[in-house]
C-alpha cells in the first residue's frame, strides 16, 4: 500500500486504516483528525516505528504484520537527536519532509537515484576516457543530469555503470531516505564507497546515522538544526530551489506538530 495518511486527509482509505486501528461505530468516520492521529501514534510507538502520525508503508507493513526490524524507529531517531544535540522533534520534522518515505524497495535493496552526470565525473577524475564512454552508454555516463528510470532500475543502472568503476559508480549514486550522495563516503566516516553502500543496506536507523554524519560534518548546517533556522537548513540541505517548494515552511510547522504532540505524549 504506498498511500500516504495524515492529520486533514479524508476518505475510505482512512476509514480502512480506522478499522484497523480498532476504531468502530461512529468513530469511523473517514477523518483523519486529532484521536486517530493519536491512535497512530501509539500504535507507531508500539510497533518500535517513528510516532509521527503519518500513515505510510511502514504504517502499512506493521498493521498487516510484516517485520518492521529495519525500518526507522523512534529509538533511532531519539538517539540521533542525542547524537546532535538538537530536539527530537528537529530530527522528525526533517525526517518527515526530507526523507523519501522508505530507505528500502520492495525487493530489500537499499533506494539509490543514479546520477549519470556524477559518474562521468568521476571517471574523468580518475583519467578514463568518460566521453568516449560517453557515447556508447549514455544512460549511465553523460554530461547532462536525468536520465531517471526510478524505482529498481535505478539499480541497474548502477550495475552497469559498476562494470566500468566499481568506486565511481557507487560515488555517483545517492542512498537511502535521505539520499545522500556516495561520493560523500570519506566525509561519512567510511573507507570506502563500499563500506557506505553497506551501511545504507543495513536498516533503516544506519542510514539516518549516515545523515546524522552528514550534518556534523557542515557545522553551518549543524548550527541551523540547533537552532531551529529552517531557513538557512533549508538552503544549505535542499539548494536554491528550497523556497520554491516551501521546504523551510514544512519543516516549521512539521517541528510544531511534533512538538506539541510530544508534549502530550509525555
Amino acid at each position: 500500500m504506498t498511500v500516504l495518511l495524515k492529520r486533514g486527509s479524508r476518505g475510505d482509505a482512512v476509514r480502512h486504516l480506522q478499522r484497523d486501528l480498532g476504531f468502530t461505530g461512529d468513530d469511523v468516520d473517514g477523518i483523519y483528525g486529532p484521536a486517530t492521529d493519536r491512535a497512530v501514534r501509539r500504535f507507531q510507538a508500539a510497533k518500535g516505528l517513528v510516532a509521527d502520525g503519518i500513515a505510510g508503508p511502514k504504517t502499512f507493513e506493521a498493521l498487516s504484520g510484516m517485520d518492521a526490524a529495519r525500518r526507522l524507529g523512534q529509538g533511532d531517531i531519539e538517539r540521533v537527536a542525542a547524537r546532535l544535540g538538537v530536539e527530537v522533534a528537529a530530527v522528525m520534522a526533517v525526517n518527515e519532509v526530507e526523507s523519501r518515505g522508505s530507505g528500502f524497495l520492495d525487493d530489500g535493496r537499499p533506494v539509490i537515484l543514479f546520477e549519470r552526470h556524477v559518474m562521468r565525473r568521476n571517471l574523468r577524475g580518475i583519467g578514463r576516457d568518460a566521453d568516449l564512454l560517453a557515447r556508447y552508454l549514455p544512460g549511465v555516463i553523460n554530461r547532462a543530469s536525468g536520465g531517471y528510470d526510478g524505482g529498481a532500475a535505478e539499480h541497474d543502472r548502477l550495475h552497469l555503470a559498476r562494470q566500468i568503476d566499481e568506486g565511481c559508480a557507487i560515488c555517483a549514486a545517492s542512498w537511502g531516505l535521505f539520499q545522500i550522495m556516495g561520493h560523500h563516503y570519506a566525509r561519512l566516516g567510511f573507507e570506502s564507497p563500499q563500506a557506505m553502500e553497506a551501511a545504507a543496506g543495513e536498516s533503516e536507523g544506519a542510514q539516518l546515522e549516515m545523515f546524522a554524519a552528514f550534518i556534523e560534518s557542515d557545522p553551518r548546517l549543524h548550527r541551523a538544526l540547533r537552532e531551529r533556522n529552517w531557513e538557512t537548513f533549508a538552503r544549505i540541505y535542499n539548494g536554491p530551489a528550497y523556497a520554491k517548494h516551501d521546504y523551510h515552511g514544512r519543516m516549521a510547522a512539521a517541528f510544531d506538530n511534533h512538538s506539541e504532540a510530544l508534549r502530550e505524549a509525555a
